[in-house]
């Protein structure tokens, strides 16, 4: 339950960080932070969803 938690964090916050770097209303300085920090979550919730897939391929084995 705790992974699934922390994959709708991310994609709370990858949404925000969306919304805000669609605004046009950032600094340089803040679009590459938040760029690098969407970045990293998107990775990380990419790991998730294919360790997901994966459990759930091997449950149907």
């Amino acid at each position: 339950m705790n992974e699934a938690v922390n994959f709708e964090n991310s994609m709370k916050r990858l949404d925000e960080i969306v919304q805000k770097l669609e605004s046009g209303k950032l600094s340089l300085e803040e679009s590459i932070a938040l760029y690098k920090e969407g970045s990293a979550l998107a990775e990380s919730c990419k790991n998730a969803l294919d360790s997901a897939k994966l459990s759930v391929e091997n449950a149907q084995d």
